[in-house]
This record gives C-alpha cells, sequence and structure tokens, in this order.
C-alpha cells in the first residue's frame, strides 16, 4: 500500500527587454540523501552546496511524500516478570528462580540474545488491603521470528509471574532498504509528472530537474495487541512495518 501526497509553487523568472531571466533563487544544491532503514524518525541532514545552477524559464518547486509498507519477517517481544514474598530478599530469591526457567524455556526459541535489565523492588499492600510485600520486577526483551512467534508467546503463558507486555512487528533489512528505493523512485516519478503537467498548461515544452533535497525518511515499526493463553495470534494478521519519504524537488519550465 502506498500514499501519496504533493504540493507544488511555481513562479516565472524575467528580465528586462521581455527576455526570460532567473532569480537564481533555489533550496541549495542538489543531494538525494540516503534512505533511512532503523529508527522511529530521522531526519536528512542540510543540502549539500554546489554550483548553482541557473533557470533561464519558469521555477517550480514541488514537494512530493510517499508512505508505502512491508512484510514484517520478526517481531520483537517484551515479557514482565514479577514475584512477591514477605521480605526483599525473598522477594529477588523468587524472582532469580522465575527468571532463570523463563530464560532456559525462552531462548531456545528467539533470534539473538535476550536483553533484561537489572530488576527493581519496591513494597505493594499493607493496612486495611492486606499484608505488606515486597515485590522485585524486571522484563525480558528479544526477537523472535515469524515461524516461532506463537511458541515464544505460549510458553511465556505458562510460567509463574510472566505476562506478555507488548509485540511489535518488524521489517528485514532487505525489505525495509527495498521499500525505501521504491519509495525514492516513486516520488521522483511523482515530480517530473508532475512537472511535466504543468509545463505543457503554461504552453511549454522542455523540464529541467535542478534539486533534489530529501527532507526525511521515517521508518516506524508497528505494535500490536497479542495475548497469551489458547487464544493464538497468526503473524499473518500483524500490521506492517511502515515507511515514508519526503522530497522537495525544483524544476525549470521553458
Amino acid at each position: 500500500m502506498v500514499e501519496q501526497g504533493l504540493s507544488l509553487h511555481a513562479r516565472q523568472h524575467g528580465v528586462p527587454n521581455g527576455s526570460l531571466g532567473m532569480t537564481n533563487r533555489l533550496w541549495g544544491a542538489a543531494k538525494v540523501a540516503a534512505p533511512v532503514l532503523f529508527g522511529l524518525s530521522v531526519l536528512a541532514p542540510s543540502p549539500l552546496r554546489a554550483a548553482e545552477r541557473a533557470c533561464q524559464g519558469t521555477l517550480l518547486q514541488i514537494q512530493v511524500n510517499e508512505r508505502g509498507t512491508s512484510r514484517s519477517d520478526r517481531f520483537r517481544f517484551s515479557l514482565g516478570l514479577e514475584a512477591e514474598n514477605a521480605s526483599k530478599d525473598a522477594a529477588m530469591t523468587a524472582l532469580n528462580d522465575r527468571l532463570a526457567k523463563a530464560r532456559q524455556v525462552i531462548q531456545p526459541l528467539v533470534l539473538g540474545r535476550l536483553t533484561i535489565p537489572a530488576p527493581r523492588n519496591y513494597s505493594i499492600g499493607g493496612g486495611a488491603s492486606g499484608p505488606r510485600l515486597e515485590r522485585a520486577s524486571t522484563t525480558i526483551t528479544g526477537e523472535v521470528s515469524r515461524a516461532n512467534y506463537d511458541a515464544v508467546i505460549q510458553a511465556a503463558g505458562r510460567l509463574p509471574g510472566v505476562r506478555l507486555q507488548g509485540m511489535t512487528s518488524l521489517a528485514s533489512s532487505e525489505s525495509s532498504a527495498s521499500l525505501a528505493d521504491r519509495l525514492l523512485k516513486q516520488a521522483l516519478e511523482t515530480g517530473q509528472r508532475r512537472s511535466e503537467a504543468t509545463a505543457r498548461a503554461l504552453g511549454l515544452r522542455k523540464v529541467e530537474l535542478l534539486l533534489i533535497d530529501q527532507r526525511g525518511s521515517t521508518y516506524r515499526p508497528m505494535a500490536m495487541a497479542a495475548r497469551m493463553g489458547e487464544a493464538s495470534f497468526r503473524p499473518r494478521e500483524a500490521p506492517k512495518p511502515s515507511q515514508s519519504l519526503t522530497l522537495k524537488l525544483d524544476y525549470c519550465l521553458r
């Protein structure tokens, strides 16, 4: 699925005696920034400077926005792990026991290493709500393939003190790169098509691309709801990771 957005602005430059001229007002020298493949939002650097090119005609400025989705091939999961007891030491011991079992069950199903931050302790209950207890907690995060997605959920659901906190759909680097290339191609084609249509409307014949300014490219993994238990989630139903691209283009129409 690809969404497009476009805005344009054209102005004609002239010089005395009726001949066409130019104002040399450009955003900067032409550049195409490498598409951003990872991260939630990364902006391309400012345009590099080079020799300015004259437009002896009508300068057309277009902004093109392209957006598409790519197939997910793996998922990032987050599990919460807790244990409670009357004392901090006992709660921490119980948490470590549960953590060791969770590692043993989940590690064979995941891609790469698990990430487990240092546990934290806090008190709960007390007074009318019941006896005061100490709780120790931590999280387990990692990545799993489409084939083992449901296996991780089912395995975690059978572990005491473990709850699924979230799943995020991720695209492979290859599919992200392919989508970025496709969005760039589509943006350039859209700009060329609109500039040619504008030239025809003005009775002009020549269209020259002066500047390509990639203002930003965004890759966004897609979080999803998932449950532990018998009702399994089908990976093919996961929302697809999305990517967007914005280009500002200058054309000279003559």
